[in-house]
């Protein structure tokens, strides 16, 4: 069965099949004959950069944005509502600061998809596709492969390739990786690693934080490493008869390193230490707090795409103790970094021009359970309704799009999935409604694959 959610109906599907593009799940109104959209979309080019605060796990929509105080007490929880700036919308009580600044973000309560499963939720949420599971093959043990559909990072690399150094996409503070499994949706998938998003894997809260790998040798200066790069060019022209995807790949990571080293707006970039300590302060003196303050900076420096992750894998995922995690430490730690960084991109004019999303890969179990040996109740995975914030780049804020029901277990309004999302996120870059990707069986792949949630700039109802 089709899943409706990412926008291939059955006119949709037989217009794909017949161009010979089935699998490219080709969003409603396109066609490959051209753009029939207007020359500037609603949101269109807005951002010139986008920050994904990627909260790995999946927060309870009723212990955040979405909270049900009128629910039973097995469903609403035991955190009490506050209000916000926008009349008769209410936030949990441990989002002060989110509740005073709601001005500056648009709620959307009906974020919904299929997967239920922690390494599928995440592919589809940074991908905006379903995971591919190979055949015979189970979604549940499904990890990171080179068959995966790119991220909106390595997407973008493909579509506007750079050639000054700088990447077109971070991700931090840490890979998704849990003992034998690695997340899927973290690279570039199919369009080989010559895409792949720089990753940083270090805590900017320790005090010895710099990044090594864009730091020469002591005694190797610029233009030494020009020569050695020169004498590398030579070997490789050498050896030209090597060929293959490991033979590629090697070239394009020493490409991508080499243009590293010599960027130093990047290398000035990853130094956080320049901040003031009161501005460290602000942001709050943690992993996530310093993650969101080097995301900043990576943003200044001119990085389009920032992935900026809150914890390590699956910190929201709260089978047990969901209110003494969220409560403790996840929330305010939220609350003070998110008011911390929108502080800082209003004051510079970034705000204008950077699209910021904050959400999980999907939400929690309306009612509350206790697993088996546990004794201290939480909420299991949920992605029929889920929460997120967007701010920035046009999107007018103060506003709340979607309603759930009585209790955030299903959308009693229009929702939006994930491929709605990334249309949202490529639409925002200016990136044309009729650009595509092409996998290693040479099928294109429409990028923007859902529809560009509109509500988000004109203020709607929905």
């Amino acid at each position: 069965m089709l899943n409706p959610l990412y926008g291939l109906d059955r006119r949709g599907l037989l217009c794909a099949a017949a161009a010979g593009v089935a699998g490219s799940m080709l969003p409603k109104g396109i066609s490959l004959a051209g753009d029939p959209m207007s020359d500037k979309p609603v949101g269109f080019g807005k951002a010139k950069s986008v920050l994904i605060v990627l909260l790995s796990g999946g927060p309870s929509q009723l212990d955040t944005l979405d909270p049900k105080p009128d629910a039973p007490a097995e469903v609403r929880g035991e955190f009490s509502p506050i209000s916000t700036t926008i009349p008769g919308v209410q936030v949990c009580e441990h989002l002060p600061k989110l509740a005073q600044q709601t001005d500056r973000w648009a709620i959307v309560r009906t974020l919904a998809h299929r997967e239920h499963n922690h390494l599928l939720a995440t592919h589809v949420a940074l991908t905006g596709r379903p995971t591919p599971v190979p055949r015979g093959g189970s979604d549940l043990d499904r990890v990171e492969t080179r068959n995966d559909f790119p991220n909106y990072a390595s997407a973008l690399d493909f579509i506007r390739p750079r050639t000054d150094g700088m990447p077109s996409g971070v991700s931090l503070p840490n890979y998704l990786i849990e003992g034998p499994l690695t997340w899927p949706g973290q690279h570039s998938g199919f369009l080989g690693a010559k895409h792949d998003p720089w990753q940083i894997n270090g805590d900017p809260n320790d005090k010895d934080f710099r990044m090594q790998a864009l730091s020469m040798r002591e005694g190797v200066s610029t233009g030494r490493l020009q020569s050695r790069r020169q004498l590398l060019d030579k070997l490789n022209r050498g050896h030209s008869r090597l060929t293959g995807v490991e033979t590629d790949s090697l070239r394009d990571q020493q490409n991508l390193a080499y243009g590293l080293l010599t960027s130093g707006k990047l290398t000035d970039a990853f130094e956080i230490n320049r901040e003031t300590d009161a501005t460290r302060d602000r942001y709050g003196r943690n992993k996530f707090g310093q993650s969101l303050l080097l995301s900043k900076r990576m943003i200044e420096a001119g990085v389009p795409v920032v992935q900026a992750t809150m914890g390590i894998v699956q910190t929201w995922d709260t089978h047990t103790d969901n209110w003494g995690k969220l409560k403790n430490t996840l929330l305010p730690q939220l609350d003070q970094g998110l008011a911390a960084l929108t502080d800082d991109l209003t004051a510079s004019g970034l705000m204008d021009e950077t699209l910021l999303i904050v959400m999980g890969e999907f939400g929690r179990t309306p009612k509350v359970s206790t697993l088996p040996g546990q004794t201290i109740p939480g909420r299991d995975h949920w992605a029929h309704a889920y929460s997120g914030l967007f701010a920035g780049a046009g999107i007018q804020g103060g506003q709340v799009l979607g309603q759930t029901d009585g209790q955030a277990a299903y959308p009693v309004t229009n929702s939006w999935s994930p491929a709605d999302i990334c249309s949202t996120i490529f639409n925002a870059l200016g990136v044309n409604s009729s650009a595509t990707l092409m996998d290693p069986l040479n099928r294109p792949h429409h990028l923007l694959n859902g529809n560009v949630i509109s509500n988000l700039y004109t203020g709607a109802s929905a």
